[in-house]
């Protein structure tokens, strides 16, 4: 069995990749006449909320804003008057949408006289983070609260009642599943528990910390590791160690990338520190950044990327220095360095680079206008 040969990833070694990740990784001066910045994050939250409706117009504003998938009752007892304080923001990741939300004790149903009507067949994937709610599909009912994961066809009637919660929401279109659609069929309302459950837990929840920051480039690998894993929570006992093994890789660079983005102005952001706070071992961790370039090559490219952003934000008047301590570089002189070597200008010149924001995924003017709402999102999911 071969071994695995250590890199020299000490704090003085930080601000620089080692000569075999140089090797590795060779890099191409860019002309001047031809920078490429980072690219820019993509996607813009489409929020809703009734808190600054008055109490009385908050239900039926909520009422609409869930139309396209169930039918919203007030429990018992309960007025319009009464007000109906929620909130609502939504993700649209291409072919994936995530939804935080927020709401009081109400009842829902998805019936089949809607469904009729609705070409909306998605499934969703429910987190709960406070709260319980109880669903009914075809005389069985299925209870939720956090630490459990729901998964539902928007394609089958359903209702059911939730006290006041707050969750996420993952819709996913039916196409995305064509190959195991009988097992998800199978699975419909049904919670999801265990060590894979747990694992897309932790992905999702990485996932949401870091929305705003995604790029385009991005996007199309998170949905189909979601997918993986989803399918992977519901796959039979025979295949759990090959998907376990798979799943527990995705979930770990997860938390690494986490760590490292939480604390890219950290002076002891180093190999040893990322260790410890995982709970791996050296061996695993430069294993687990190998195909980025080494764990320090990771570090100092996601701390550039962070500088580059802050210096082409016209509204961030920082100096060039204290933008360069922040993320991380304790020598300005290094900082100019690493930045002119990783984008091909300098910090200076950044200053006067505009980055406009790309689309998730190409759409017309038409198409764009079409989608400006969580019906056309939903509608065109997938698409």
């Amino acid at each position: 069995m071969g071994t695995y040969k250590k890199r020299d990833e000490s704090p003085a070694k930080l601000m620089e990749p080692s000569a075999g990740e140089r090797r590795r990784w060779p890099r191409e001066t860019q002309p001047q006449n031809e920078v490429s910045p980072p690219p820019p994050p993509v996607l813009k939250p489409l929020s809703f909320s009734t808190l600054d409706l008055a109490p009385q117009f908050q239900f039926a504003a909520w009422q609409a804003q869930m139309a396209p998938l169930v039918e919203v009752k007030l429990p018992d007892g309960k007025s319009p008057n009464d007000g109906f304080p929620a909130e609502h923001t939504a993700w649209n990741l291409g072919s994936m949408l995530i939804v935080q939300q927020r709401t009081p004790p109400h009842r829902y149903a998805r019936s089949a006289a809607m469904l009729r009507s609705s070409s909306i067949d998605h499934w969703y994937v429910a987190l709960p983070r406070t709260g319980r709610a109880w669903t009914e599909v075809d005389g069985r009912v299925t209870e939720s609260h956090p630490g459990k994961l729901e998964i539902r066809s928007l394609g089958r009637p359903f209702s059911g009642r939730t006290t006041e919660s707050e969750g996420l929401f993952v819709y996913l279109p039916r196409d995305l599943f064509a190959e195991v659609a009988a097992t998800l069929d199978a699975r419909n309302n049904s919670t999801l528990s265990g060590n894979f459950a747990n694992l897309l837990v932790d992905y999702v929840d990485g996932i949401e910390a870091r929305l705003r920051s995604l790029t385009a480039e991005d996007l199309t690998r998170i949905v189909h590791a979601t997918r993986s894993m989803i399918i992977a929570c519901l796959a039979p006992p025979a295949e759990h160690d090959a998907a376990a093994e798979q799943l527990a890789g995705i979930a770990l660079m997860e938390r690494a990338r986490r760590y490292v983005q939480h604390n890219l102005g950290a002076a002891d952001l180093t190999p040893d520190s990322m260790c410890r706070a995982l709970g791996v071992s050296r061996t695993r961790l430069y294993q687990l950044f190998e195909p980025s370039g080494g764990v320090l090559h990771y570090i100092q490219s996601r701390r550039l990327f962070a500088a580059h952003v802050a210096l082409s934000d016209p509204a961030d008047g920082r100096r060039i220095v204290d933008i360069a301590e922040a993320t991380g570089f304790s020598s300005a002189a290094n900082f100019s360095r690493a930045f002119s070597k990783e984008f091909g200008y300098s910090p200076r010149e950044a200053r006067n680079i505009v980055v406009f924001p790309r689309p998730a995924h190409p759409v017309s003017f038409a198409e764009n206008e079409k989608t400006s709402s969580f019906e056309g999102w939903l509608k065109t999911l997938g698409s």
